[in-house]
């Protein structure tokens, strides 16, 4: 008896915690041929994780996927024309029928995706959409994702720069989320993370060496240097 038939897919892979979440979704349910990786010279992106981004390549080689890289100027609204130049790439090489996404509540972020999959005549997969975020953050740990918060923008996250998510993170963003009404996963650019170990890796990426960057707006970066084997 033949297996189901699995749709193509690449997953858009920023390095960060819901793309990666995205992609073990992808793994299980689709034929993922690749992933898309955009990185952008401008640092308040509108569309595009920025920290660490340029890692996705390392990340890749360790999850054994292709990547398909591309460089945008992050102008808002101009960054989707690079980004769908990035699919049809895909499409090109991979013949795939579908993008996943690791969009969860952004409606400006999915709703430019869908444009962009719509005109090519293929699908988009939001599978972490609308969840709960809170149980988001649970199931990285389930699944023992090892994930680094390597960016802080908003108020009363500056403690948590260089921490691992896990059951006592959760916690505190949960106190944080009931006094201030953060967004728990993020999304809003709160913060930012770097998985350094997922349950398809082939191996965990290990951090050797980094530095601390202040940003103007007065969030702050942990900028990975190195990475050692």
């Amino acid at each position: 008896m033949k297996g189901q038939y699995k749709i193509n897919t690449a997953v858009l892979f920023s390095g960060g915690k819901d793309s990666a979440l995205a992609l073990l979704y992808a793994l299980k349910e689709t034929n993922v041929k690749c992933l898309i990786n955009i990185i952008s010279e401008n640092d308040e992106s509108y569309m595009f994780h920025v920290p660490n981004v340029r890692l996705a390549e390392k990340q890749a080689e360790y999850i054994g996927l292709p990547i398909i890289i591309q460089k945008t100027k992050g102008e808002k609204e101009k960054e989707l024309e690079d980004l769908e130049l990035a699919i049809k790439k895909a499409i090109k090489k991979y013949n795939i029928e579908a993008v996943v996404t690791g969009a969860i509540a952004s409606i400006y972020q999915a709703s430019r995706i869908h444009a962009i999959t719509d005109k090519l005549n293929i699908k988009c997969i939001n599978p972490l959409w609308n969840k709960d975020q809170f149980e988001l953050l649970q199931e990285l740990v389930d699944n023992n994702f090892d994930v680094l918060i390597v960016g802080v923008f908003g108020e009363g996250l500056d403690e948590l720069l260089g921490k691992k998510i896990d059951q006592k993170t959760i916690k505190e963003l949960n106190k944080i989320y009931s006094k201030l009404k953060i967004n728990p996963a993020g999304e809003g650019g709160e913060y930012e993370t770097l998985v350094l170990n997922a349950p398809y890796y082939k191996k965990p990426l290990r951090v050797k060496k980094y530095s601390i960057k202040k940003e103007k707006s007065g969030g702050k970066i942990l900028v990975i240097e190195e990475l050692s084997e």
